[in-house]
């Protein structure tokens, strides 16, 4: 097997974890193949290390100009969803462990949009794939001292801002989840906010390409009574099937054009806490043609 197919997954996960999107992960590895195309295999001492050097520098320069276009996305910004947990989902890789599904998980993909793409690097190549800080150094053309500061200041500006997502009791996730659909379908809006937190958030990423909502919407009422009034509009003809995404549970939505509407929902012991729901069809074209290998919707199912 050529070394670039044998290292597709690691580069992919690198990219993604880099940009926090699929579709441009993938492009970076296209780049990335040409350029390994071009170069004379005999003279390159580590393939493994080369390729993800070239992958990583790309994806830096890749999201130095990200940034740009995100300061004038319409509406609020989400990363671009991956399905995972089945063998046809192989795009990430397995995430086996609690510390692989927190690497791509939404809730650290957006902490990581704080950092400066040398900082994500760092972190990202340390963190999720245990490069040492000499290695993490080599890949980003730095010095070792440099790459242990960039990681550590980019830990700490990750822990000022996040909470600990804590594992998932998938059966609870289920009853909770069903029961909160039913409700939204229903119009029954007293049920829905017993559900809820009453801190509880819901940012919707539609990118001009769709109605939905331009800036988060907080609290239990008006959370509520948003869910109950897109699912009235959007909702005819919408199946909403079980799913991991990120390495966590998400809802897949699905209507006669295909994937609508990917959605994460955080619960925690008052409720549901956060809501984020990809609706952008850009974000959503990765998963669907995940959804393509296996041919219909049911067996999603975990």
């Amino acid at each position: 097997m050529d070394d670039f197919e044998r290292l597709r997954g690691r580069l992919f996960g690198i990219a993604y974890r880099m940009l926090g999107t699929a579709t441009d992960a993938e492009e970076i590895l296209q780049d990335a193949w040409v350029r390994w195309q071009g170069v004379d295999h005999a003279t390159v001492r580590d393939h493994d290390a080369y390729l993800a050097k070239v992958v990583t520098n790309l994806s830096m320069k890749e999201l130095t100009s990200a940034r740009v276009l995100r300061e004038t996305y319409l509406g609020e910004w989400l990363p671009e969803p991956v399905l995972t947990g089945r063998a046809e989902f192989d795009a990430l890789g397995p995430l086996e462990v609690v510390a692989e599904r927190e690497s791509v998980s939404f809730a650290l993909l957006l902490l990581l949009e704080r950092l400066t793409p040398a900082e994500r690097a760092a972190y990202v190549l340390h963190e999720a794939f245990a490069y040492g800080y000499r290695e993490v150094a080599e890949l980003i053309g730095t010095s070792e001292a440099n790459a242990r500061q960039l990681a550590s200041r980019a830990g700490k500006r990750i822990a000022a801002g996040s909470r600990r997502e804590q594992p998932v009791d998938r059966a609870g996730w289920q009853k909770l989840v069903e029961r909160f659909l039913a409700a939204a379908r229903l119009g029954e809006i007293e049920e829905l906010e017993q559900l809820l937190a009453e801190d509880v958030v819901s940012t919707a990423d539609g990118g001009g390409k769709v109605i939905a909502a331009r800036n988060a919407i907080a609290g239990r009422d008006r959370v509520a009574r948003y869910l109950i009034g897109t699912l009235q509009h959007f909702g005819a003809g919408i199946e909403a099937q079980l799913a991991e995404a990120n390495g966590r549970p998400a809802l897949v939505a699905v209507g006669p054009a295909g994937v609508v509407a990917i959605c994460f929902v955080e619960a925690g012991p008052d409720g549901v806490s956060d809501l984020r729901v990809v609706m952008n069809p850009d974000k959503l074209a990765f998963a669907a043609s995940q959804l393509s290998r296996i041919g219909r919707l049911p067996d999603l199912g975990w």
